[in-house]
């Protein structure tokens, strides 16, 4: 059994990543929970059956030894935080963003060995992104040209009352970062290195420090162009991406999450189809399951292999 840990009880320790554990049983077992808050710690212990709770990170690790730390703590501590849990040999699993500069990604990188940090990117793992990336690998869909990636989400004033939000210290970003970063990592995911960005961003409506809305034109090193817009200003919630190639257009309209209702798909030719193999919709679940068996399949003695995703 893999035996993993908790670090950080708040909405998406619960929401996402329990499930997601809990959908790996016959593997993995949650052996214990973390937060600085006792009293939170302890009422998400007894909800999900934890049979050990921690205030303090580093007591956990000495004492349980996981094999595996799930971090959904808040962005500033991620760095610290993953790099003691690596040098405790025990492998991370990070809630984006992993960290607030290259600085310290590369302070992660360099204290990975046997054990490595993965980041929670799920919407690559839904059978629509699969599928899309395979059909383009085999060329049945055409050379992708042009691509739109929209993050149109709204967050009130009082969003921003958790006093780490809205900070480059301790958030390290706005939008750009801290929201859109998934639709831009499947975009990403689709169509591969990027060769050129020119962006802007701009501060309009929310009294934070980073930026609220972000646009970007973004040169891909196959030669596609594609738009990028992040906001936190947008009444009408929308997830959008879309993918124009040469012999179709393939669209994903979501917010959180998809499934593969969410997808439509245009051609020029009835013989090009859309049809994917299964029903797997984006989630932690279905990434852990990926990150899980990359864990099994683990080099002994082996590489650095860096930050997987």
């Amino acid at each position: 059994m893999i035996r993993t840990a908790i670090v950080g009880t708040g909405g998406i320790a619960g929401i996402c990543h329990v499930p997601a554990l809990r959908a790996q049983a016959h593997r993995a077992r949650i052996v214990a929970a973390v937060d600085v808050d006792a009293a939170r710690a302890e009422a998400f212990a007894a909800e999900h059956g934890i049979p050990a709770v921690y205030t303090d990170l580093h007591t956990m690790l000495e004492e349980q030894s996981p094999d595996l730390v799930h971090l959904c703590t808040p962005p500033f501590l991620h760095a610290e935080q993953a790099v003691a849990c690596l040098e405790s040999q025990a492998w991370v699993w990070c809630e984006k963003p992993v960290a607030l500069s290259l600085a310290e990604l590369d302070r992660i990188r360099g204290a990975e060995g046997p054990a490595l940090t993965g980041a929670v990117f799920q919407h690559r793992y839904g059978s629509g992104a699969r599928y899309l990336r395979d059909r383009i690998t085999a060329g049945t869909l055409g050379r992708p040209l042009v691509a739109q990636c929209v993050t149109a989400w709204y967050r009130d004033d009082a969003y921003y009352d958790v006093p780490w939000r809205g900070t480059w210290e301790s958030e390290g970003g706005g939008p750009t970062l801290s929201h859109g970063i998934h639709q831009m990592d499947l975009m990403l995911a689709v169509l591969g290195e990027w060769t050129e960005v020119r962006a802007m961003a701009g501060r309009l409506a929310r009294e934070v420090q980073t930026e609220d809305v972000s646009a970007a034109l973004v040169r891909f090193d196959n030669g596609a162009i594609a738009t990028v817009v992040n906001s936190v200003l947008s009444p009408r919630e929308e997830s959008y991406l879309r993918f124009d190639l040469t012999d179709a257009t393939v669209e994903l309209r979501h917010l959180y999450g998809y499934s593969n209702a969410d997808w439509t798909f245009t051609t020029r030719s009835p013989g090009v189809k859309w049809e994917p193999p299964d029903g797997v919709p984006s989630s932690h679940t279905a990434q852990l399951a990926a990150f899980l068996d990359a864990y099994e399949a683990r080099p002994r003695g082996g590489s650095v292999l860096g930050v997987v995703g």
